[in-house]
């Protein structure tokens, strides 16, 4: 398994977030900026919804804009963790139903925040395997570099939920 801390930290990615499909957006708090040096990513009113994993005092949102906060480690997670994953995919495919724009962040934009997106993906009819490349194509390939969640991905996170021991 590879996660943040068993390999050298992943690159501060290039822009704040992407536009992985209409309306959904995923980030992280820093990027590179053009001058080359890492700056805040501050959500203000851009996103009708924001969905935090990993929540940093002064990046926002603004007051007003609805903020789902689900704060969970990059790493292994637990059945309630798993299923806070999977109620925030709900709540972001709910949004863009709605016409609402959502963006899931989490500190680089990379595994958090993917695995909320994929499984929304999932959600909405494609394989895990092609949101996977989707989120890598559209945010970076950094993207989902933490093998466990490409595995709770691909058994399916109700499965991986199960194999934690919490049924629904």
């Amino acid at each position: 398994m590879r996660t943040r801390g068993r390999q050298p930290d992943a690159p501060a990615p290039d822009s704040p977030w992407n536009e992985v499909v209409p309306g959904l957006w995923m980030g992280g708090h820093q990027f590179r900026g053009l001058s080359g040096r890492l700056e805040s990513a501050v959500v203000d009113r851009q996103f009708d919804l924001v969905q935090t994993l990993l929540r940093l005092p002064g990046h926002g949102p603004d007051p007003g804009v609805e903020h789902q906060v689900w704060p969970i480690p990059d790493g292994p997670l637990d059945g309630t963790q798993l299923a806070g994953v999977m109620r925030l995919a709900e709540a972001a495919c709910e949004a863009l139903d709605g016409g609402r724009t959502v963006l899931v962040r989490c500190y680089h934009g990379y595994n958090r925040s993917g695995l909320v997106v994929a499984h929304a993906l999932v959600r909405r009819g494609r394989t895990a395997e092609a949101a996977i490349r989707l989120i890598r194509s559209r945010r970076s390939s950094w993207a989902l570099h933490n093998d466990l969640f490409v595995d709770y991905l691909r058994a399916g996170l109700p499965t991986a939920r199960l194999l934690e021991g919490w049924a629904e």
